[in-house]
């Protein structure tokens, strides 16, 4: 003991010394023996806290609190610890104050005690948070355990609680922030989600309304009071607000308290009135307290909803009775007693929109616009009402039920009149639904039985007023319950009923005007009714007053205009005063659809389309034409077919067929409306659908009995334009004539099936179906003259006339059909001189040109005469539309074109004749088009053709032109293609190029585009890709068009002249057919008829060919006998040899013989140079080969062999004339003969060695001489040549047949059989898909798959795979000794023998 009593004092000592590492030395010694020594830890803590030991000292220090924790030393000596850490040890601060401030408390230390507390307030202020900060203020509070020993020492607890309250709202706001910020950004967080839950947390977590109650139960000071008390409910509130809907009900108890507490003591807390007016759950404004509301008014004037409530308290409709007046103060509620209407309504709109989330104002407003009959506002301010109420049911969780249903009543009675009847079902379905549950609700009963009347279910409604009336006396049911009656037909009792509601309707208000002003007018209809006579609807004493009366008491009341309209109409015969009724009817009210049909149809019936559009679009625009769903009410469709007429007449044809089509759906059996649908898809290129429309009329025709005959004529017209449109001419032209059969005056069809004819005409040239053209074309021309007779200054009439004419120099061949003496009459028809001198003085045709219209026995059609006779319709043409000047400008363009197409026809003879520039109809055509950019510059066709005619004649002005319409219409295929040809024409190929690259791309149909392509093509040498682009354009071109024919037929004939062998059998066809079109549609073209007859000489057509190139004789000796012309010469030897290889073809020997021989001659005198032009060397060569072989056909062969050996020396030993000079010599039969035939095919061997067809011969003759070795060397170059590739099947067929004999006549260690099978076989592995070696094997076996790889590669190796022809292929068919493929060789090649054997067998 005594060793810790001096381990005691040196530590004391130690520490009153400053010694402190001493003294934690002596404590700690004590420590050792004794851990409770309560001193010893004192001092040992102490030494460390002076040692900044923090964490030992405070260790120590503890120790020794738990052994003495009321002595106030440790506690000082933590105290002191603490505050030197600043704020590291606030938290463990103030628990140390606490317990020092009881020690003190306990030692009765009041100053001390205070110190603590004040000292400890401070430093959390200086050094804590503000969480601290409000831990420290608690202490000071009245739920301390020291407040009431210090009390008075401590500031006033309301302070203390308002600093608390700012701390934990800082606090508060700032988590809600932040959790917010945290949260939003997860997955599919909601903002508003995230909001609701952070609130809820926090505020379900908060004890804010617990201090803010305390401040109200401590402060003093009222406002102060007043202000929490606010605040205290205004946090009740957003707790509601985010509260789930089943924990609501006691925050919503609490709120509710708190607000009606605020109202009573009527404070100006604008939440808590909100809340005691908006939570108010009643059906009626009755239910309210008038003296709450206008204390409301009163505490907030400014407010929206104050506005609201003194308008609607001040007004007509406010249930409540003014209040009395008492003082002088009272001017202000004076002033809104007074205010206008106007005013009014004003006042309360200003009010709405500044408490827009005000129930209570919406509905009051919905009220309101109901009385002033604004249904449109109505059913908006109730609507918005509606959500109101929804979003105040999440917030409180109350239903509101009554409000609902209050506020749905009003909404549904707008609904009635509101776009009537579009929106009755609505309105039907929130009056049943309220029905459901309050089936004795009047509104709710008196608005279904109107929505009942309306729909017609006069039965419904007469019920629904009927149960209305158990609960209402209003005079307005009563007056509608018996108007529903009259409408069942019961006028009598109906009558009394509505005259017994009159003296109640005596007030001067303006509802009961109106009211009293429509019993009148039902009165009136009852009586009119009643007796439906015309002397007693004349009676004014009858109806007639009563309609009177029913104008005294409301001059604005619709109805009552539109029956008097009625009776001046029909009855009084007064057209005048009937169409101002009906005016002032229909400026009162939309809804008079009868006053409105009348002023309609008075409209249209003086063509004032735009007065009739407006009266059926406001009509339309009422919606009272078309019934609800499941109404027994017919819809009305003559305000849309109106419409439909009238954009009919402004061409507005997409809007007319939406018209027509909202009509049909309400009348589908309106024959009107399907005649106006389909000339609205006429008129917008719909034709299909017009076609579909005019048949359904049609049909309508024959079904309906109230259609008259002479009405349809129409549909027939309109339905033969849609034909006419679509091309169907045959279709359109007996349409036409239908029509004209009913109505034989009607002028516009005569014109429609004049145009008719004209346009098969044209259609019929691009088809190539020239004799149906010609025949059309007649037509047209007969068909002028009818209208001549009636309109002789119609456009169309010269028009189609001047394009009848002129269709006949497209078809020349048909030129003897053209009526010359019927174009002369209609030309002739009221002519004056001047009509045909427009230009006369340059092309030379003026009336003078008349009198060569005409045709005698001697004479001829000419193109002249139709293209004159064309110029001639075009010039009147011109005459007659002087005054229009869109017309004249066409005109001119279109006369232009006619002078131009007889430049290009009549400007050059022959193609002898040079190329006359300067032609008088170029020329002309030159004015014509720039007369006609003078009136109309802005047409890009008329620039363009001004560029084409002058192309050669000024090619600057032509550029110019082009582009000039290249800029009006950038999107002009043709007009690129036109000037392309000018860059060629040129010698520009690129610009060229480029021109007809963006002619393909605008249009890749156009054919002209890719004929310069391939012209160009062809000029810069790319031979093949000419011929494809030749090709492409006859495939996409129309028949009308001569230069692609020319070009197809003549690359097609340059293609076949450089193949080798003898393909390509569909290009011939198709350039044949090309050329016979071109043969009908020029007669003078006979360089093209020469091609013709070369193509049919290559399909062995030799008639024919021997038809054309005799024509062609005659011409070109003609040409040569007018001209002398060596050039004109070299064509009549020319055609003179082809002429004779046709009749060598034909088997007359004779014929060939002698026309061989004349060109012979012919050539024989032309000089060097023609000679070298016309490839004079061949043309001889064929004349000589064909009178050598008519000469041996005939026997004559020494005359054969002499012509065969001047081709031999003409052509310096071709070897082909050696071979057939050969087989002329051996046929001939001397020994000296066959030896210089085997002399003239070994020459040919030698300086030709490859030659198959001397090999082949010499093959032959010595198979024929038995001369084995010349066939050994012989069989060795024939094995050569079947390796060849450049050889074509029949080569090759020769060539194994030949091996094939060779190896049987001179067979060596093989036998006969298996060398003749070995050549077939080697044929098969040289050319495995030819069918010519399977075809020798399939000879020479029994075995059935050489016959099968016959048919497989005969099949294979037709066009386009191949060159097999139709004969090769139906022996294949008949080698498979099948009947079915016999008939399939029967059915390819009837004139083929194996196919009929293969049947037989």
């Amino acid at each position: 003991m005594s060793n810790t009593k001096a381990a005691l004092k040196a530590a004391k000592a130690a520490l009153d010394g400053h010694n402190y590492e001493a003294a934690a030395k002596e404590a700690q010694k004590v420590l050792d023996v004794d851990q409770n020594n309560y001193h010893a830890n004192v001092f040992l803590g102490l030494a460390c806290d002076k040692q900044d030991k923090n964490d030992e000292a405070e260790r120590v220090y503890s120790v020794a609190a738990r052994i003495k924790p009321n002595d106030p030393l440790v506690w000082q000596g933590l105290i002191t610890l603490y505050e030197k850490q600043a704020g590291k040890k606030i938290d463990q601060y103030g628990n140390a104050a606490l317990y020092l401030a009881e020690c003190l408390m306990a030692m009765d230390d009041k100053e001390r005690c205070q110190t603590v507390v004040d000292k400890y307030v401070g430093f959390a202020k200086q050094h804590g948070t503000r969480s601290q900060y409000k831990h420290a203020l608690e202490m000071m509070l009245p739920t301390s355990s020291l407040y009431d020993y210090l009390e008075g020492r401590f500031p006033k607890p309301d302070y203390l609680y308002t600093k608390v309250v700012e701390i934990t709202e800082a606090e508060e706001k700032e988590r809600i922030n932040k959790e917010i910020g945290e949260r939003r950004t997860r997955l599919g967080a909601k903002i508003g989600q995230v909001m609701t839950e952070v609130k809820r947390e926090v505020l379900e977590g908060s004890n804010l309304e617990y201090l803010y109650g305390c401040i109200i139960d401590w402060t003093t000071d009222d406002d102060l009071r007043r202000l929490y008390e606010e605040k205290i409910l205004q946090r009740a509130y957003d707790t509601l607000a985010v509260l789930p809907s089943k924990q609501k009900e006691a925050k919503r108890a609490q709120v509710t308290k708190l607000a009606e507490g605020l109202v009573i003591l009527k404070h100006p807390f604008a939440l808590a009135w909100m809340i005691t007016l908006e939570w108010k759950d009643t059906e009626v404004i009755e239910a309210y307290d008038a003296g709450l509301l206008r204390e409301y008014t009163e505490l907030f004037p400014e407010d929206g909803l104050s506005k609201v409530l003194r308008a609607y308290l001040s007004s007509e409709v406010s249930p409540f009775p003014q209040p009395p007046k008492q003082s002088a103060d009272d001017s202000e509620e004076d002033e809104m007693t007074t205010m206008t209407a106007e005013d009014r309504l004003l006042f309360m709109t200003e009010g709405v929109e500044e408490s827009s989330r005000s129930v209570l104002s919406q509905r009051l407003m919905a009220e309101y616009y109901i009385y002033l009959d604004e249904y449109a506002s109505a059913v908006d301010s109730a609507k918005k009402a509606r959500e109101q109420i929804n979003l105040e049911t999440q917030v409180s969780g109350l239903e509101f039920q009554d409000n609902l249903d209050a506020v749905n009543v009003i909404l549904a009675t707008a609904l009635i009149h509101y776009q009537s009847p579009r929106n009755h079902p609505e309105a039907r379905s929130l009056f049943e639904n309220i029905l459901e549950r309050k089936i004795v609700n009047t509104s709710a009963l008196i608005g279904l039985g109107l929505i009942l009347e309306e729909e017609n279910d006069y039965e419904g409604a007469t019920n629904s007023l009927a149960r209305a009336l158990e609960q209402s006396t209003d005079v307005k049911v009563k007056a509608e319950y018996a108007w529903c009656k009259a409408m069942t037909g019961d006028y009598d009792t109906s009558l009394k009923e509505l005259e017994a509601c009159l003296p109640e309707l005596e007030k001067i208000d303006v509802k009961t005007k109106s009211l009293r002003a429509q019993t009148l007018y039902r009165i009136g209809m009852c009586i009119w009714h009643l007796d439906p006579s015309k002397g007693a609807r004349k009676d004014r004493a009858g109806a007639y007053a009563r309609f009177l009366a029913s104008l005294q008491a409301n001059l604005n009341y619709a109805p009552s205009y539109t029956i008097l309209g009625i009776y001046y109409a029909d009855y009084a015969k007064d057209k005048k005063r009937s169409r101002k009724c009906f005016q002032k009817a229909f400026e009162l009210s939309s809804s008079e659809v009868e006053a409105a049909e009348r002023l309609a149809r008075a409209f249209a019936d003086q063509r004032e389309w735009d007065l009739v559009e407006v009266v059926a679009q406001r009509v339309v625009d009422s919606g009272k034409i078309r019934p609800p769903p499941g109404s027994k009410k017919r819809g009305i469709s003559w305000p849309f077919a109106a419409l439909g007429v009238c954009q009919l007449n402004s061409q507005e044809y997409p809007k007319s067929i939406v018209s027509f089509q909202s009509a049909l759906r309400i009348s589908p059996d309106d024959y009107q409306c399907w005649v106006g649908l389909g000339e609205g898809y006429h008129n917008s290129g719909r034709y299909i659908a017009a076609t579909k429309a005019f048949e359904q009329a049609q049909k309508l025709e024959s079904s309906t009995d109230n259609i008259q005959v002479e009405d349809t004529w129409f549909s027939k017209y309109m339905l033969a334009n849609i034909r006419r449109e679509l091309g169907d001419y045959e279709d359109a032209t007996q349409g036409y004539e239908d029509v004209l059969s009913m109505r034989p005056t009607e002028l516009g069809v005569t014109i429609a099936l004049l145009q008719t004819h004209v346009e098969s005409a044209w259609r019929s040239i691009e088809l190539g179906y020239f004799g149906q053209a010609a025949h059309s074309a007649v037509k047209a021309v007969a068909i002028a003259g009818v209208v001549v007779k009636g309109r002789p200054d119609a456009f169309n009439l010269w028009k189609a006339l001047g394009d009848a004419c002129a269709i006949f120099s497209w078809m020349q061949a048909y030129l003897d059909r053209f009526p010359i003496e019927e174009v002369r009459s209609v030309l002739e028809s009221d002519k004056t001189v001047e009509m045909f001198e427009q230009m006369s003085n340059i092309d030379k045709v003026g009336a003078s040109a008349l009198e060569q219209l005409y045709l005698t026995k001697e004479t001829h059609i000419t193109s002249e005469q139709c293209l004159h006779a064309a110029i001639l319709a075009h010039k009147r043409l011109v005459h007659t539309c002087v005054h229009d000047v869109h017309a004249q400008a066409v005109a001119w363009y279109n006369l232009g074109w006619t002078e131009y197409r007889a430049h290009s026809v009549l400007g050059k003879d022959s193609m002898t004749s040079p190329r006359n520039n300067g032609s008088v109809y170029l020329k002309t055509s030159v004015r014509c088009f720039k007369r006609a950019i003078e009136l109309e510059a802005g047409n890009s066709e008329f620039w363009n053709a001004l560029a084409v005619v002058t192309t050669q004649l000024n090619p600057k002005v032509s550029q110019h032109a082009f582009v000039r319409s290249l800029h009006l219409k950038d999107k002009s295929a043709r007009v690129w293609t036109n000037l392309g040809t000018l860059y060629l024409l040129q010698h520009d190929n690129q610009l060229a190029n480029d021109a007809f690259t963006r002619a393909q791309s605008t249009d890749p149909e156009y054919t002209h585009a890719w004929l310069g392509q391939g012209i160009l093509a062809l000029l810069l040498g790319e031979v093949k890709e000419s011929r494809s682009l030749f090709a492409h354009a006859f495939e996409i071109a129309n028949a009308s068009t001569i230069v692609t024919k020319r070009l197809y037929a003549s690359s097609a004939f340059d293609q076949l002249l450089a193949q080798v062998s003898s393909s390509g059998t569909t290009e011939v066809l198709q350039s044949l057919f090309a050329l016979h079109q071109l043969k009908s549609q020029t007669t003078k073209d006979y360089v093209f008829e020469h091609l013709q007859a070369l193509f049919c000489e290559r399909i062995g057509a030799s008639d024919e060919a021997i038809e054309s190139l005799s024509a062609v004789c005659v011409r070109v000796e003609e040409e040569y006998e007018s001209s002398e012309s060596p050039l004109s010469l070299a064509r009549f030897a020319q055609a003179k040899a082809d002429l004779a290889r046709a009749y060598l073809a034909a088997q007359d020997f004779d014929a060939a013989v002698e026309n061989a021989e004349t060109a012979l001659d012919l050539s024989a005198d032309l000089d060097s140079n023609i000679q070298a032009f016309n490839t004079h060397h061949r043309y001889r060569l064929s004349a000589h080969l064909t009178a050598g072989l008519a000469y041996h056909y005939t026997g004559l062969m020494d005359k054969a062999i002499a012509m065969f050996r001047a081709a031999l020396e003409e052509t310096e030993g071709n070897p082909e004339v050696v071979c057939i000079l050969s087989q002329v010599l051996w046929a001939k039969g001397g020994t000296e003969e066959r030896e210089v035939a085997r002399e003239q095919l070994f020459d040919c061997v030698e300086k030709h060695p490859g030659h198959a067809g001397a090999i082949i011969l010499l093959g032959v003759i010595a198979m024929l001489d038995d001369d084995r070795d010349t066939a050994e060397a012989v069989t060795a170059d024939l094995h050569d040549l079947r390796t060849r590739t450049d050889l074509d099947e029949q080569y090759q067929l020769r060539i194994g047949r030949l091996l094939a004999a060779l190896a049987v006549s001179h067979p060596s260690e093989e036998t006969r059989e298996s060398a003749v099978t070995g050549e077939a076989t080697t044929a098969v592995m040289l050319a495995p898909s030819q069918p010519h070696g399977w075809s020798q094997l399939a000879e020479l076996t029994d075995d059935a798959f050489p016959t099968e790889m016959v048919l497989l590669t005969a099949m294979g190796s037709v066009p386009p795979k191949g060159a097999l022809d139709a004969e090769a292929l139906a022996k294949a068919f008949a080698e498979s000794n099948r009947p079915a493929d016999a008939q399939r060789a029967i059915m390819m090649a009837p004139w083929v023998a194996a196919g009929w054997e293969g049947l037989l067998e």
